[in-house]
């Protein structure tokens, strides 16, 4: 079975479920779904459904937009009330899971990009009688933390798999763009593309120095001429690499963690070989229909392994399909 075929048929499953307990109109193709309120009652009377999503992205940021779209939309679909916090300091992150335990909730989403500062919050919540479910990053300390599932994409994985991509395309020496200190799994995919790639340096930027961190990769590219491939972990870093390598006048080419539209309008014209897709609309939508089937039919999804979102792979093969939901936000 090759690298990625060991997928968890999550999707279907929970589409299925999502049809039998509500009637799932999808997505909006022009707006975000506004935050829920609750329709559909918790078993035993204990009144409706209440989830927190606390994540570690910065407001804004496109990547998390379509995560909280996805959970905001389930919400929608399912009757859950579903409020959306976020920070990208690991302790004020802390703080909100604390908070949403003291308001009594019904349901945690946590992403843990730095689980260590979260441990004590998430256990606290699991031991308040709250289920967890984390997303995104953490997945090696999911369950230990007491959470009912992980929802991502397995990172060292992802990583293998565009650097795989880049070795095929005939590139020789990679630069692995690290854009946020402290965040393990940006490490586990600059680590998983040097097992598939080989001959990868990385390099870390501030993503909330947008110029510095061009000035940056452009600095690594003009130092040393052999690096032919950039891979950004973040679509907007991916955006700046691109210029970065046009400023250097390198030869390098740009692959790319996720998609915004720069990325998509980037795979189109030839600038970004590809993009590594983790698909977090999945990753806001599919915690939300879990945590409802956990509480009103004590199930569990994933058997003690993360349900894998990802990764899949754009390239100018699909973009045409893909673009479209980019645009609207679910991509």
């Amino acid at each position: 079975m090759s690298l990625f075929g060991k997928r968890f048929t999550a999707v279907a499953a929970l589409a299925a479920a999502c049809l039998a307990l509500a009637a799932c109109s999808g997505p909006s193709a022009d707006k975000p779904a506004a935050s829920t309120g609750a329709t559909a009652a918790a078993p035993g009377g204990g009144g409706p459904l209440k989830v927190a999503v606390v994540t570690h992205g910065s407001a804004g940021d496109a990547f998390w937009n379509v995560v909280k779209n996805g959970a905001e939309q389930a919400g929608k679909d399912l009757g859950v009330g579903v409020d959306y916090y976020s920070d990208g300091d690991p302790g004020n992150q802390a703080k909100l899971i604390e908070n949403a335990v003291a308001q009594k909730v019904g349901g945690l989403v946590v992403s843990m990009a730095n689980p260590q500062a979260l441990q004590t919050a998430v256990q606290d919540a699991v031991k308040a009688g709250i289920p967890v479910v984390t997303i995104n990053s953490g997945e090696d300390f999911s369950a230990a933390f007491g959470a009912i599932a992980h929802v991502g994409q397995s990172e060292g994985l992802a990583g293998q798999g565009a650097g795989q991509r880049l070795k095929a395309a005939g590139r020789t020496k990679l630069l692995c763009v690290i854009h946020e200190a402290g965040n393990i799994g940006q490490n586990q995919r600059c680590d998983g593309a040097k097992q598939a790639f080989g001959d990868v340096t990385t390099l870390q930027v501030d993503i909330s120095n947008p110029a510095d961190a061009e000035s940056r990769i452009r600095g690594a590219l003009q130092s040393d001429p052999s690096i032919d491939a950039v891979l950004a972990l973040n679509s907007q870093v991916a955006a700046r690499a691109v210029s970065a390598a046009k400023s250097a006048n390198s030869k390098a080419q740009v692959a790319t963690f996720d998609l915004n539209a720069d990325v998509a309008a980037g795979i189109k014209d030839g600038s970004i070989l590809f993009a590594v897709d983790q698909q977090q609309y999945e990753q806001g939508y599919l915690p939300i229909v879990m945590l409802k089937l956990y509480k009103e039919n004590a199930n569990t999804l994933g058997g003690g392994h993360p349900v894998q979102t990802g990764p899949g792979f754009v390239d100018r093969t699909n973009i045409d399909t893909v673009a479209p939901y980019v645009q609207r936000g679910t991509r």
